[in-house]
């Protein structure tokens, strides 16, 4: 669909003249737009159409961003050195002073500063590079672990509660909308056989021993920006930060960060942890967040990437067997093959988690 930027950027109040509009990035939710300003000594924008058909209260998703980044461009200033243009995202309002617009067809829009030479990657190829993603995450939640204020809104409900997702996986199981379950006796025996396990998280949070925190919630490795250095830079895509357990942050990191091969590699044997890039991350995670968790928190994080890998390999074994209504497929078989994938992932995961905690131990 054509958009006519020029008069949604009008809306708004950045500095500088639009020049530009153009498609930007590889996300799958938003439609996402370069904005680029006349001026040479103005920045350039990011312009994003939302997707409130995944996200029903935009206004809640608004406040829950203006919040996060106000607190840490706070934190930020009273750093020497630091540029909060560069390490945190800078939303800009608009003329009616929200933080989104509502266009003439009725399409929400918000807007933020261009963060330039930046280098971000789907792929971790070294130790260094897991090194500064985890430092990126820690320091993230380490500065939000004082913002004033009550709880976020949850934007997604129950959004990583593999209770609830256990519930619907069950309940597929029973009506067999797609005629698959007979095919599927091996993965459902495997991830029902750890159902249990798996709701250990839930369980201390349950019981007090692990507070609610702010979490981002989706923090594979793309969501962070490196800088020309490739050093940390600023964590971006804040729309699932909201009420969590750092586990489920620690997780999926670990799970993207840490795979030898593609989150559907067809290949099982392709598949596998890399303790070296979990170590790394890991020291980069703790050195900024490992003085604002309590002692539970931190003997649990080498449990977190065998939950978070579960989790989402839960959600595609639901999803094939409910006719692949949730995620985008490539063929008719892609959840069923990325279901196998972060299962054999799960279990490389197992067979090193002694080694796991042995280094969780040593780096604290």
């Amino acid at each position: 669909m054509n958009y006519d930027l020029k008069e949604i950027f009008g809306l708004f109040t950045p500095e500088g003249t639009f020049l530009t509009g153009e498609p930007y990035g590889s996300g799958h939710i938003h439609d996402t737009f370069l904005v680029k300003t006349s001026e040479g000594d103005k920045d350039d924008y990011i312009l994003q159409r939302l997707n409130n058909k995944i996200f029903k209260n935009i206004p809640e998703l608004q406040q829950n961003i203006e919040r996060v980044t106000v607190h840490l461009n706070h934190k930020l200033s009273n750093i020497p050195g630091s540029d909060t243009k560069r390490e945190c995202l800078t939303l800009i309002s608009a003329k009616d002073g929200k933080s989104w617009i509502v266009d003439k067809d009725g399409n929400y829009w918000r807007m933020y500063i261009f963060i330039s030479n930046h280098r971000s990657y789907n792929i971790v190829d070294s130790t260094d590079k897991a090194f500064e993603g985890g430092k990126a995450i820690g320091r993230f939640q380490a500065m939000l672990a004082d913002m004033p204020g009550g709880p976020l809104h949850e934007t997604i409900p129950m959004f990583h509660n593999i209770e609830n997702r256990l519930a619907i996986l069950n309940q597929k199981i029973t009506e067999n909308p797609a005629g698959r379950v007979a095919d599927l006796t091996h993965e459902i025996k495997e991830y029902l056989g750890r159902g249990e396990e798996m709701k250990t998280i839930l369980k201390l949070g349950r019981a007090g021993k692990i507070p609610s925190r702010i979490t981002h919630n989706d923090t594979k490795f793309n969501n962070i920006l490196l800088d020309e250095n490739d050093k940390a830079l600023c964590v971006i895509d804040l729309d699932t930060v909201m009420p969590g357990y750092v586990h489920y942050d620690f997780g999926d990191a670990i799970r993207t960060v840490t795979n030898t091969a593609a989150e559907d590699e067809k290949d099982l044997s392709k598949v596998e942890m890399n303790i070296d890039l979990f170590e790394s991350y890991a020291r980069g995670y703790l050195s900024e967040a490992g003085k604002t968790l309590n002692e539970t928190e931190i003997e649990y994080l080498a449990f977190a990437p065998k939950l978070i890998t579960y989790t989402i390999g839960v959600r595609f074994l639901t999803d094939f067997i409910d006719g692949d209504n949730y995620f985008k497929i490539h063929h008719p078989m892609h959840n069923l093959q990325r279901t196998r994938a972060q299962l054999k992932l799960v279990m490389s995961m197992e067979m090193q988690y002694e080694n796991m905690k042995k280094i969780i131990k040593k780096l604290v």
